[in-house]
């Protein structure tokens, strides 16, 4: 990928960054007035972040890029696909599960031996689940784990 390469996906990822930003602060606001942190603020900080680097990326490209070998793409599309079948997947099955399955494979993927990346994954679904319900009132959903 030559630097015009970079510029122009610099543009297209600031457009998409736009649209993603402009998209999170459509969330209604919340029954009895607005909260400090609401179901916009992730997506948000999201959307900053994309735009900054897309902006980097336009004024900063890499002269010198390459595109990688095809066993990297084929990584990076299994990457993505997992990230696809985690978004699908983690309202019907939980925020736990989902994952705990997704970061596993990922780490997995990424080189990391399959019992530790289960255990590390575990922990972390767990925890960040447990914070976000608890500490920050933003519920996930728990799916196949709730109990009724």
């Amino acid at each position: 990928m030559t630097s015009i390469g970079d510029r122009l996906l610099g543009l297209s990822l600031l457009i998409l960054a736009l649209a993603y930003g402009w998209g999170a602060q459509q969330w209604p606001e919340p029954f009895g007035g607005s909260e400090t942190v609401g179901p916009e603020t992730f997506p948000t900080l999201l959307a900053i972040i994309l735009a900054l680097a897309s902006i980097h990326m336009m004024f900063k490209p890499d002269p010198d890029a390459e595109w990688p070998a095809r066993k990297t793409l084929l990584e990076l599309a299994m990457a993505i696909l997992a990230l696809f079948v985690y978004a699908l997947l983690i309202e019907p099955v939980g925020f736990i599960l989902t994952t705990l399955a997704c970061v596993a494979f990922l780490a997995w993927r990424m080189g990391a031996a399959l019992k530790p990346a289960l255990m590390i994954s575990t922990l972390g679904a767990v925890v960040v689940y447990l914070l976000f319900n608890n500490l920050l009132d933003l519920p996930l959903p728990l799916g196949l784990l709730e109990f009724n």
